[in-house]
């Protein structure tokens, strides 16, 4: 349908509606969306605010990400959800009740659904869930407290999961969208992050108190992955939420984290209620050699044995005399020194060069000359591949 017969099918429906005002609402919108949204989606828009239903001689536009601005209405998107929070009660002097949210992601990036008092169910009965495609059709578009712009679902709007007409593939999971922690640049109230790595170390809980007097909560930890770490600071109910799951080694992907830059002016991840945080337990991480760094710890790897195993019993600073196994291990990318530890050091002691191993649950440190070496622990497991 062209844009001059979406006007006639809008004054022909509401005679009473001069073309002058039709003409002065697309403008608006055009001004809103900055020209990235064509005349015609607009003027649909337009339309449905005066009532005038489209869906039997008009296909369905749906919105990219980055097409959304603050006061679209009869909004359709498409994307795969990547976090859900459940329902939360709200008070305000207006009106109370109830508020639930998804994050979803298209090709072009990652916004919140966000779901109001009987729209709830959808999420409480578990219809909804991660790695899902869903379609969110008549819903509208708000402005978030940090600029970022909302779909949210009213009394009219409509949920489709995995619709046919739609293709999986064409719609990323949320590992397109996560950024290696190295290569973490910006600030500011509207730049968020999605990560995945390594809980290298966590740190003690705190509570404090707000200038109302009421009290908050703050944990913090140190998140890895092969290119650096960053320090990660938790605030107030995500502190109950995840310090009971946070430990040494454990793999997580967080979504929706806020950038921030320390009192020391080096960058930290801030995690509120805002953000999702999920462990990867079922994902097992082999890493490159060239790719390690000191302090990493959880860390699988494989490779050839490179140089002949020297076993040796040594002392250690508590006095005990314990068997050492050391020698070189090399992948495609690099070798390392090799450090395996008392009931690990038999393994190797008939080991041959060239040898084919996997290493898992190991950790990294700086050794002799301050050289990286991978070392082993009591939780740490070798496998002969061949």
């Amino acid at each position: 349908m062209s844009v001059e017969k979406v006007i006639q099918e809008i004054l022909s429906k509401r005679p009473e509606i001069s073309r002058e005002e039709v003409l002065e609402r697309l403008r608006k919108e055009k001004s809103k969306t900055n020209g990235l949204i064509s005349d015609e989606i607009l003027l649909r828009m337009v339309g449905a605010e005066f009532g005038v239903d489209f869906s039997n001689n008009m296909s369905v536009h749906t919105l990219s990400s980055t097409d959304l601005v603050p006061g679209l209405n009869d909004v359709t998107v498409v994307g795969r959800v990547v976090a859900v929070f459940p329902p939360k009660n709200f008070e305000g002097k207006a009106r109370s009740g109830e508020v639930a949210s998804l994050l979803v992601v298209d090709e072009k990036g990652v916004f919140r659904v966000v779901f109001w008092n009987s729209k709830t169910s959808m999420i409480k009965s578990g219809l909804l869930k991660t790695g899902q495609i869903v379609r969110f059709s008549h819903a509208y578009t708000r402005e978030d407290y940090s600029g970022k712009v909302e779909v949210h679902l009213g009394e009219k709007s409509e949920v489709e999961v995995n619709p046919s007409d739609v293709g999986e593939k064409d719609y990323p999971t949320i590992e397109k969208f996560t950024e290696k922690i190295g290569e973490i640049s910006g600030v500011g109230g509207n730049r968020k992050v999605c990560l995945s790595g390594f809980v290298k170390a966590v740190f003690p809980s705190s509570t404090f108190t707000r200038r109302d007097l009421s009290s908050g909560k703050v944990l913090r930890f140190a998140l890895a992955d092969e290119t650096g770490e960053v320090s990660v600071v938790v605030w107030n109910e995500k502190v109950d939420e995840l310090e009971s799951m946070l430990r040494e080694g454990l793999a997580l992907v967080l979504v929706n984290a806020k950038v921030r830059k320390a009192l020391n002016s080096k960058l930290e991840v801030h995690v509120d209620s805002g953000t999702y945080v999920e462990p990867v337990s079922h994902v097992e991480r082999f890493w490159k050699i060239a790719d390690l760094k000191d302090g990493l710890s959880g860390v699988n790897v494989e490779g050839e044995v490179a140089s002949k195993p020297l076993v040796q019993d040594v002392k250690t600073s508590r006095g005990e005399v314990v068997k050492l196994a050391v020698f070189e291990l090399r992948d495609e990318t690099g070798k390392i020194w090799f450090s395996a530890w008392r009931n690990h050091a038999e393994a190797f002691s008939n080991m041959k060069v060239g040898s084919r191993i996997a290493v898992k649950n190991a950790y990294v440190r700086k050794g002799f000359e301050d050289q990286l070496e991978l070392s082993t622990r009591e939780a740490t497991t070798i496998a002969i591949i061949n």
